[in-house]
């Protein structure tokens, strides 16, 4: 299984199905995030569920939970 890592150049043409707009990384819980429209879309066995039904709202404590994450810088590996 191939897991996607925050430089994965295929993240750079990934894009929400909703808003073609581009998605973030979540790396632990291996999914795509789309803050705009608060959708989180799953990554099964490496590859992205990019269908707009496979996405899951996310509510606004989940939501401020993702940003603030976001906004941290990466620890180094």
């Amino acid at each position: 299984m191939t897991r996607f890592t925050a430089d994965d150049p295929l993240l750079k043409i990934l894009a929400c199905p909703l808003d073609k707009g581009p998605l973030t990384l979540l790396e632990p819980e291996e999914a795509l995030y789309n803050p705009r429209l608060r959708r989180r879309y799953p990554i099964v066995d490496g590859i992205p569920q990019l269908l707009p039904s496979s996405g899951e709202q996310v509510g606004d404590e989940e939501h401020q939970r993702l940003l603030k994450r976001l906004s941290e810088p990466e620890a180094p590996s």
